[in-house]
């Protein structure tokens, strides 16, 4: 058995209210780390934890946040920046030879604003408090089309392949105060939204996966996991796919 080095961390999980974000919040939790979950809904804490209601694109709430946690326990050791949202649409739809929809500037701006700026206002506020510390570890949600591209996804392809580049700076930035800075780039996931799709669409997602099926949030939360803990205590600017060997397209 690995030994995480987890016991009484302080660890920060955004977009903690459902999916990939809950299910990471409770296994730190069962680690037995101090877990403040975020979300912009309302939720639930974990146990000895506690749920903060942010809205990860407002500085000043961030930085409220924050301090609460910092008031509360002393620290922050982990931030895992799983927050996100999809608007997805075709750059310009054509049919029957005319054009029928654009994605629009809300629709872009939007995404690029929960996942990928969000990702900065709450890395600057937190990666301050680990320097200052003396350490930490950063985890950042990027996807397997922030790697490969994904028909329809312009703005959320650009926010995780952002994700990805933002990752290697920051490692390179941190490293030195002893911060270390990864990224997840899961696949097809069965989250409870996925799982409300049509079942044609979710076996086209096992078809294309080499594994045979469906990732599970357990799997992504596993890889944070390890990604946080000691056994993993060399590893920085690297990002971690977490999908099956899927391959996508259009």
């Amino acid at each position: 058995m690995i030994e995480t080095g987890l016991q009484d961390k302080v660890v920060i999980v955004t977009g903690a209210a459902g999916g990939i974000g809950l299910v990471t919040a409770r296994r730190f939790a069962r680690e037995g780390c101090r877990v403040a979950s975020w979300d912009i809904q309302a939720g639930e804490p974990e146990p000895g934890g506690l749920f903060q209601q942010v809205d990860v694109t407002n500085a000043a709430a961030v930085e409220a946040a924050v301090q609460e946690i910092i008031g509360r326990w002393g620290g922050i050791h982990v931030l895992i920046n799983n927050a996100g949202i999809l608007r997805d649409a075709q750059l310009v739809r054509i049919k029957e030879g005319a054009i029928a929809g654009t994605m629009t500037d809300e629709q872009f701006d939007g995404v690029l604003g929960v996942n990928l700026r969000g990702v900065f206002v709450v890395t600057r506020a937190v990666a301050a408090h680990m320097i200052s510390a003396g350490g930490g570890v950063i985890l950042n949600a990027s996807s397997v089309v922030g790697l490969y591209g994904n028909f329809g996804q312009t703005n959320y392809v650009a926010s995780k392949a952002g994700i990805i580049g933002m990752t290697r700076v920051w490692a390179r930035e941190l490293g030195k105060f002893h911060i270390r800075v990864n990224a997840v780039a899961p696949g097809f996931i069965a989250t409870e939204m996925v799982n409300t799709m049509p079942a044609k669409i979710l076996q086209t997602m096992r078809d294309h996966t080499p594994l045979g099926r469906m990732g599970q949030p357990e799997d992504v939360a596993n890889a944070y996991l390890w990604l946080a803990s000691d056994a993993a205590s060399f590893i920085t600017g690297a990002v971690l796919s977490v999908d099956g060997g899927v391959v996508t397209g259009t």
